[in-house]
């Protein structure tokens, strides 16, 4: 993996360099959430911009450096949010123990082995393949609303306890109270991992920081949908980071500071 474009880390690595995994972490690291949570999104996408294969899924338009950077933005973050359909089509399970020395930092910095996942439902269902705790794994939380209904709330509460059923709003979710919500929860490193109509609409509540964004050099065809759809955004974003290994682009797109 080289670097082509360096923006976020001034003092390097610098474009033409290689990247090793410190270097790797360097440049994804996290700003100061201590304030308020940060938001980065990680999608990828075809060279003709499909989020998915043919399959409908993500991991057959996968390669080897797009693993290497989502597992890595895993390790890093505090929650992982993600769609309940998406969860559902792309067969989420609860996360694993981060890698290596990051999980023995984590643990040190009060922030757990383990980064959470949280499921946005505005109808206050739970996977089922998420709704039984997993040794060694991280916990599950669901973000819903009160249109959800009190018979859904309350099986939502059986099955993952109360305090891991987080009530945002009241008609739809309110993605403003839920990020807050979060933070306030010790979750501020919050990565988002769509779907498409997820990522759309975080992006159009402007709680969207980051896009981190991988194309990897394969045209697709067919009918996939792109990496957002649904709400229209329009949120203004500039790179940061771009790095290159055997033709997959990743990407680093944080939100105009203003």
């Amino acid at each position: 993996m080289r670097v082509l474009l360096n923006d976020a880390v001034p003092d390097g690595p610098f474009p033409g360099d290689p990247v090793d995994g410190a270097g790797l972490e360097r440049l994804y690291a996290y700003p100061d959430t201590s304030a308020r949570a940060w938001v980065r999104a990680n999608m990828v996408a075809t060279v003709d911009g499909g989020a998915a294969g043919n399959d409908g899924r993500t991991a057959s338009i996968n390669t080897d450096a797009d693993n290497r950077v989502f597992t890595l933005l895993r390790d890093l973050a505090d929650v992982i949010l993600v769609g309940a359909g998406t969860a559902r089509v792309e067969g989420y399970r609860r996360a694993a123990r981060r890698s290596g020395a990051l999980a023995e930092r984590a643990h040190a910095e009060g922030r757990g082995a383990h980064p959470a996942l949280a499921v946005v439902s505005a109808s206050g269902s739970v996977p089922p393949i998420l709704a039984e705790e997993v040794p060694d794994r991280g916990a599950v939380y669901l973000v819903t609303c009160q249109a959800a209904g009190q018979e859904a709330l309350q099986r939502a509460r059986d099955v993952l306890g109360a305090e891991r059923v987080l009530i945002a709003g009241h008609d739809e979710v309110d993605l403003h109270r839920a990020v807050r919500v979060l933070h306030e929860r010790g979750l501020r490193r919050v990565l988002c991992e769509g779907g498409p109509r997820l990522l759309a609409d975080v992006a159009a509540a402007g709680v969207l920081d980051e896009l981190c964004h991988t194309v990897v050099p394969l045209m697709a065809g067919g009918q996939a949908q792109r990496i957002t759809a649904g709400t229209p955004a329009d949120l203004h974003l500039f790179p940061r980071l771009v790095l290159e290994a055997d033709g997959t682009l990743l990407h680093r797109w944080i939100r105009d500071p203003a």
